[in-house]
């Protein structure tokens, strides 16, 4: 199963990473979403990011240059059929991802290997959708991707050998490091991370403490390099609550519970960063805390 060419489904800021990283390493993407818009703003991030890194030694100007030339945008999916490894980088919503999948699968390769960089959903579930469950299996990065170095790969119950080999020797390619969670719920880092940002929240919730103390106290008490409700709004509330809803309905454990100021928050539209209100509000030129 040679790889050459990745369609990646989703110009969010996980899918321009994914195919910034992609890029770089070699392969020919193609990075698809509906949003012309946001296709053009991708590819204009990812010019920019790698400018970065070329003002930085990291790489060099031959080298983004010929990376850039590899990305190709469109807004249209069947395009994305003729990929030897699709990734599907949309919304953290089942349904959506399930509606991908099932409006590409007319165009793919027989070939094709499918993957979903979902951060918490079954991935058995999202493979039985599809023709072929045994080329389908979990590919979730890490946020910002081309700084992080985790890639947590997860095979469906029924995902093959070859499959999951495959998609391993790209993740090697790109020169960062897999690890191999199991398909429950949240896998291995957001099993973990979510449920510490939603104790947090509760922290908040209860008044043991402010949003700047608690970010304080995890930062320089336990060296966290971002406090939990800044990593939160960097993350996206609504992606938090989305991962614990997951949790909650796939575990059956009150442990998981979403904090319900967290769901007001998200209910409020106030989603962290990206709409420059969370727990922190950006609208300034300092990050001030916004309870």
């Amino acid at each position: 199963m040679t790889i050459e060419t990745v369609g990646v489904i989703g110009a969010g800021q996980m899918g321009s990473g994914i195919a910034h990283v992609l890029a770089l390493a070699g392969y020919r993407v193609t990075l698809m979403d509906v949003d012309a818009e946001r296709v053009r703003a991708a590819i204009a991030k990812i010019g920019s990011n790698m400018e970065r890194q070329v003002a930085r030694g990291k790489i060099g100007d031959e080298e983004q240059k010929l990376a850039l030339s590899r990305i190709r945008a469109t807004t249209n999916l069947p395009e994305i059929g003729v990929s030897d490894l699709v990734i599907e980088a949309a919304t953290e919503k089942e349904a959506v991802k399930q509606k991908i999948f099932d409006d590409l699968a007319p165009h793919l390769k027989p070939m094709t290997i499918l993957t979903s960089n979902t951060s918490s959903l079954s991935i058995t579930r999202l493979a039985g959708r599809t023709q072929q469950p045994e080329r389908f299996m979990g590919l979730h990065f890490m946020n910002p991707v081309p700084v992080m170095q985790l890639v947590e790969l997860i095979r469906g119950i029924a995902t093959s050998r070859e499959t999951f080999e495959a998609v391993r020797a790209v993740v090697e390619r790109l020169g960062k490091t897999a690890v191999v969670a199991e398909d429950f719920p949240a896998f291995i880092v957001n099993r973990i991370l979510i449920p510490m940002i939603n104790e947090a929240v509760y922290t908040l919730y209860e008044g043991v403490g402010s949003v700047f103390d608690i970010d304080q106290s995890m930062k320089l008490g336990a060296n966290h390099p971002m406090g939990p409700l800044e990593l939160a709004d960097f993350i996206g509330l609504d992606t938090c609550l989305a991962i614990m809803n997951v949790l909650h309905e796939g575990l059956a454990d009150s442990k998981y519970r979403p904090c319900p100021l967290l769901v007001k928050y998200v209910e409020a539209g106030w989603l962290g960063r990206k709409v420059a209100r969370g727990f922190y509000d950006y609208r300034g030129d300092t990050p001030v805390p916004s309870r």
